[in-house]
């Protein structure tokens, strides 16, 4: 039962919001979506202990199809997908609370309620035990935030919304459930196992490396070239929907499913044996560089993260390509420490809409001046991005680094340096223009957000900083990835 209330509590989260939203105060209805979150996240929290002793709790739900389930299993790295979803959903709570107020939005309680659901769907993702129950929970992420990115209504969110539809729903049934299909007809289970499901069989180098394709560009939230599109699409969304697809759900649990398959499906030494992984390097190192360099040139500064995003989710699945222990680990602690930086620079993103107006790098000349809080965590998210100490970031790209050096991938180790001077291209000129040039006369009485929009990111950046400074809890945990539990 341990690990079924996480996955009710946002669900239920849902069903009040909607009865509160019809009955009661806004502030009734933020106030217990904001309560439910802490309350989700402290049992998620619970469920560290029993891991870290070896124990895998698990819960059954329902056989389907004759030996495939509906079925749930804590393993670390699931949990450590959850730990990310479930935390960062508190300040992203407090955070659209002040965003959405500020603008005045219409249709809060349908966002509040999508929003949920969205988290309850993505911490499924996070604990299934089989290829069948993520698949399921998949589909129901996509849909859930569909509305979420369609928020405004107007004809360009329609249009992002059709392709945020169109892409993430075509490849997962023409190529994920195809994948799926086709490891149960190979291996006869989809249980998410030890070493995985090919170890001991005989395959062809050419099937293996197909079924890995399906798997990649099924997951197509992992926003791999060229099913990227759809990602700087949804940015027409407000701000906090911006934060949830790129940090806290979306695109996570996109990458989280490429490296869990790589790990628990494929099995990290039998892909590096049999050399299937190669193609998918140099997918994944191309996505890097062309991301990047696009983002170089976005004067809009969400489309400027978007691409951004784009590049640090192709370091993910760079690192579960490598197939070597050491680049899992930094795969999976990238997903952490993206998480805290990213949702950082949207929230700040959305500090300075809502407190200055502005959305085009061009027009943030002298910020630093006016909103210090702001600019001082953009910053310090921008640092941790960019993978210098002392923030998050260093630790991950470092063990990133050492899997690629491990497997021998000394150009791809190149392409991680490269892209980390990019990523200096692309986000040190807003620092630089915020701190190092003179706000227009225009802009005189320009000052913070209000507090729910600037708190937020003060917060996270100090988590940038914590997870520099206490990395060893994570690390251990992830290690356990590939230590068999008990029950």
């Amino acid at each position: 039962m341990e690990i079924l209330i996480p996955l009710l509590l946002p669900l239920i989260t849902a069903a009040l919001i909607q009865i509160l939203g019809r009955f009661a105060s806004p502030n009734i209805r933020d106030g217990v979506h904001t309560l439910m979150a802490v309350v989700t996240f402290y049992f998620v929290i619970q469920l560290i202990g029993p891991v870290m002793d070896g124990q895998r709790p698990d819960f059954f739900v329902a056989e389907m199809f004759p030996g495939l389930t509906l079925s749930f299993k804590v393993e670390p790295l699931g949990l450590v997908f959850a730990l990310v979803a479930s935390g960062l959903w508190i300040p992203t709570s407090v955070y659209a609370f002040g965003y959405m107020r500020g603008h005045h939005e219409s249709n809060q309680t349908r966002f509040f309620t999508c929003f949920a659901l969205a988290i309850g769907f993505a911490l499924g993702v996070a604990f299934s035990e089989n290829l069948l129950t993520l698949f399921c929970y998949y589909e129901a992420l996509t849909f859930s935030t569909y509305p979420l990115v369609t928020h405004y209504q107007n004809a360009e969110a329609r249009r992002a919304g059709r392709i945020y539809m169109g892409i993430l729903v075509t490849t997962s049934v023409c190529f994920l459930l195809v994948g799926i299909a086709s490891v149960w007809f190979l291996t006869g289970t989809l249980t998410f196992t030890q070493g995985g499901v090919f170890t001991g069989g005989e395959y062809e180098t050419w099937q293996i490396a197909l079924l890995l394709a399906l798997f990649a560009f099924g997951t197509a939230k992992a926003a791999l070239f060229p099913f990227h599109k759809w990602l700087p699409n949804a940015m027409v969304a407000p701000t906090p929907v911006s934060a949830l697809l790129h940090a806290v759900a979306v695109v996570k649990a996109g990458v989280f499913t490429v490296l869990k398959v790589v790990i628990y499906i494929f099995g990290l030494e039998f892909l590096s044996e049999l050399g299937a992984n190669n193609w998918l390097m140099v997918v994944a190192g191309f996505t890097i560089l062309f991301s990047s360099t696009v983002a170089l040139f976005k004067d809009n500064l969400k489309a400027r993260l978007a691409y951004s995003t784009i590049s640090q989710l192709a370091y993910i699945v760079l690192g579960a390509a490598f197939a070597t222990q050491t680049a899992a680990i930094g795969a999976a602690m990238h997903i952490v420490m993206h998480a805290v930086g990213k949702i950082t620079l949207f929230f700040c993103a959305g500090a300075i809409y809502v407190g200055a107006h502005k959305k085009y790098i061009s027009q943030m000349d002298g910020l630093g001046h006016k909103m210090p809080f702001t600019m001082a965590a953009f910053t310090i998210a921008s640092f941790s991005i960019i993978g210098l100490p002392p923030f998050g970031g260093m630790w991950s790209k470092w063990f990133l680094g050492l899997g690629a050096l491990e497997g021998g991938s000394w150009g791809f180790m190149s392409i991680y340096m490269i892209s980390s001077l990019l990523s200096i291209a692309y986000l040190m000129p807003i620092v630089g223009r915020a701190y190092f040039r003179k706000p227009s006369e225009k802009d005189a009485d320009l000052h913070e957000a209000p507090w729910m929009c600037v708190l937020p990111p003060c917060l996270t950046a100090i988590g940038c900083v914590l997870l520099f400074l206490f990395p060893e809890g994570l690390f251990d945990l992830l290690n356990l990835m590939f230590v068999e539990g008990g029950q």
